[in-house]
């Protein structure tokens, strides 16, 4: 039988320029590049995975490079904000005043769910919140990168709450507690007055890293995926033998999916909720140090074995990103 998953592991979102990503999210967010590499599925695009020192699982946010994406049109049926784990209120206040100097578009800390937060968007349109954990953390945050241009005290420790925007709550709540074992946490007033109360679920030991809320918007026409758009969300299981466990769960409950596959840093299930939105389930390990020192993660071009006989015609085909300044 699969054990209850443990949180969430990573998101992965869409950028049309890699360069423009890099320098945000590593310079003024002060995350680290943790894995400079290619789509699997399609090596002619980068994905970058930023993280905390090491990118430990629950602290990953990567993004594909679409150059030619047009811009992501919000609706239904969508991962319509992603957050990030600071550890108290106090950083909220650095993170205001960080994000003036630097021109972002930001809102005003407000309360979600019981924490404090602070919604802002990247420079295309991605939508991002940071969450403090003063009030109760759960499961275990990480650590920021001790290099990063952000004081440690204030940087982003992980992943917090995914929020899915769907037409039809229902089916996908359902998923979520009966198929994959969340749990009803409560509720909280939706952003939009006249719209129904945003539902709150958590998994493993709770707290902002094990969340999903799932606001149901009636209004709105199914989303638009493009730059500033979010692909995926994944969600933690312990080791391989659980996610093949996870597998089998998931076909017998008759949802189509990818089945088993090897993304040599993890491994992952993906599959389709009812509304749309895509699901990955992904191992802890092996982790990315497995084919990079760690003092050296993200500064050159990783590629799993299996894609390694194919550099001199991947790198040829990829814009070279400067992470060197």
């Amino acid at each position: 039988m699969a054990a209850a998953l443990k949180g969430l592991h990573h998101f992965s979102a869409f950028t049309a320029k890699a360069s423009l990503n890099y320098d945000f999210y590593t310079r003024v967010l002060g995350m680290r590049l943790v894995k400079k590499t290619v789509n699997q599925d399609d090596t002619s695009m980068y994905h970058l995975f930023y993280g905390d020192e090491k990118g430990n699982p629950g602290t990953e946010l990567t993004f594909f490079e679409m150059p030619m994406a047009g811009r992501n049109r919000p609706g239904t049926s969508s991962i319509s904000s992603l957050s990030l784990r600071v550890r108290s209120d106090e950083a909220l206040e650095y993170w205001a005043k960080r994000l003036d100097e630097h021109g972002v578009d930001r809102d005003e800390v407000r309360d979600r769910a019981g924490r404090a937060t602070l919604a802002f968007r990247d420079p295309e349109g991605q939508r991002l919140v940071l969450v403090s954990d003063e009030h109760g953390a759960g499961v275990a945050a990480g650590t920021p990168w001790e290099l990063s241009p952000v004081p440690q005290e204030y940087g982003i420790t992980g992943l917090g709450p995914v929020q899915l925007t769907v037409a039809n709550a229902q089916p996908t709540v359902a998923v979520l507690t009966e198929l994959m074992g969340f749990r009803r946490k409560g509720s909280f007033p939706a952003y939009e007055e006249g719209q129904p109360d945003v539902i709150v679920l958590e998994t493993g030991e709770g707290g902002s890293g094990a969340e999903v809320h799932v606001e149901e918007r009636y209004d709105l026409e199914r989303e638009r995926l493009g730059r500033g758009g979010v692909h995926h969300v994944a969600f933690r299981v312990e080791d391989e033998e659980e996610l093949r466990a996870w597998v089998g769960r998931i076909q017998s409950a008759g949802f189509p999916n990818s089945g088993f596959v090897d993304r040599f840093y993890f491994r992952s299930l993906y599959f389709r909720e009812p509304n749309g939105i895509l699901f990955e389930l992904a191992t802890d390990g092996p982790g990315f140090d497995t084919d990079e020192e760690l003092s050296e993660l993200g500064e050159t071009l990783a590629l799993p074995p299996f894609l390694e006989g194919r550099r001199e015609q991947i790198e040829a085909n990829l814009k070279p990103i400067d992470t060197k300044r």
